[in-house]
C-alpha cells in the first residue's frame, strides 16, 4: 500500500485547484467572447456576465481569506484586478459600453499565469 505524505497530498490538491481554476477561467473566456459576436444585449452577454461576476466573486472570497497562503502582495494584486473585473462588468452589464476585448483579454492573462 502507498501511503502519500500530507505534503504530497496538500501539493495534488493545489494543482487541482489550479487546474479547476484554469478551467474555469476558459469558460468564461469562451462565453465572453461569444457574446462579443453576438453582442451586448444577447442572451449570450447576460450568461458571460453573470459566470464572469460569480467566478471573480469566489476568487475574491479566498483571496481575502487569511488562510490563503499567496503572498500578500500577490493576493492585493489579484484582489485590484478582480475588482476592475466586476466593474467592467456591471458597466457591460448596464449597457454603458460594449466592447468586451479588454474584459477577455484579462481574463486570459490571469488564465494563462495559472499554467505555472
Amino acid at each position: 500500500m502507498y501511503n502519500l505524505s500530507y505534503a504530497e497530498v496538500m501539493d495534488d490538491l493545489c494543482i487541482d485547484q489550479r487546474l479547476n481554476e484554469h478551467e474555469a477561467m476558459s469558460i468564461v473566456i469562451d462565453k465572453l467572447s461569444v457574446a462579443k459576436e453576438q453582442g451586448i444585449r444577447s442572451p449570450e452577454a447576460v450568461d458571460a456576465l453573470f459566470y464572469t461576476r460569480r467566478l471573480w466573486s469566489y476568487f475574491l472570497e479566498h483571496l481575502a481569506d487569511d488562510d490563503n497562503e499567496l503572498p500578500i502582495e500577490t493576493r492585493a494584486n489579484l484582489i485590484s484586478v478582480g475588482i476592475w473585473v466586476l466593474k467592467e462588468v456591471e458597466s457591460l452589464r448596464q449597457w454603458e459600453q460594449d466592447d468586451f476585448s479588454d474584459i477577455i483579454q484579462i481574463n486570459a492573462i490571469i488564465r494563462d499565469s495559472l499554467d505555472g
